[in-house]
């Protein structure tokens, strides 16, 4: 099963009304894809864009053109260090470090360090990194290695239960992260950090500095490329065709 045929099983089983997107290492960006500075610097709401919206159908960043890029997505996906006053922005802030300036999501400066260090090594997946929508992905295809939904908080629900479906462990197949929202739709579902746990999808963002660009129903589910393939095979056997009522209620006004 491609990777273009998962997401359409996905898409059309949860009734999404967002294109799935698909995460992968190129040497080259594939035809028709623009640099992320072309849709917005955050990887996060060109994203959201690109599944809501429908276009573009594929984004790239590269270490060699960082031009109108967030640096703190360049330096979650590998192609660049972790800038010096993230550990401040992120915390208390720091009064000669970008004139104060804090986003108050960790306790202290060096809670964020252990935070970053517990990820371990983050590597590009290759010279480029590419979203595309799995729609429109190449023939052949490439080798993906996660796929990135967005939709409401029923849609979102269902699909982690998917994930459970063949799983013995109640705690880990799903989980909500810390870090910046593309962390949870990229770094940890695609591989990227040396520590993520594996076999897990991720849910969230919990990152509360994209609430003003994600409508305040939308989450995603980060799904590494694997468990996506077995997602889209256990559908027919699983509650969400066998009992749509349940998955899909009448919700009365």
């Amino acid at each position: 099963m491609t990777c273009k045929d998962i997401g359409a099983r996905l898409s059309s089983a949860f009734r999404l009304s967002t294109r799935p997107l698909a995460v992968y290492g190129a040497g080259n960006p594939p035809a028709g894809a623009v640099h992320l500075s072309k849709v917005n610097r955050c990887f996060a709401f060109s994203m959201y864009h690109m599944a809501a919206h429908g276009s573009p159908d594929a984004i790239y960043v590269t270490g060699g053109d960082q031009r109108g890029c967030c640096p703190g997505g360049l330096s979650h996906t590998g192609f660049m260090p972790k800038p010096d006053y993230i550990r401040y922005f992120v915390s208390t802030g720091k009064e000669d470090v970008r004139g104060g300036a804090a986003e108050y999501l960790k306790a202290t400066p060096e809670l964020v360090d252990r935070c970053f260090q517990a990820l371990g090594r983050v590597t590009p997946p290759g010279r480029y990194l590419v979203v595309q929508a799995c729609a429109a992905l190449p023939d052949p295809e490439p080798e993906i290695r996660s796929i990135c939904c967005f939709g409401n908080a029923e849609e979102v629900r269902n699909l982690a239960a998917l994930v459970h479906f063949d799983r013995d462990d109640p705690f880990s197949p799903v989980i909500v992260p810390w870090g910046p929202s593309c962390s949870t739709f990229i770094t940890y579902p695609a591989g990227l950090a040396e520590r993520a746990p594996v076999n897990t999808a991720f849910m969230g963002p919990q990152d509360p500095t994209q609430n003003h660009s994600l409508p305040k129903d939308v989450m995603a589910l980060g799904i590494p490329a694997g468990i996506a393939a077995q997602m889209a095979k256990n559908l027919d056997d699983s509650f969400v065709i066998k009992r749509p009522e349940v998955a899909f209620p009448d919700h009365p006004e």
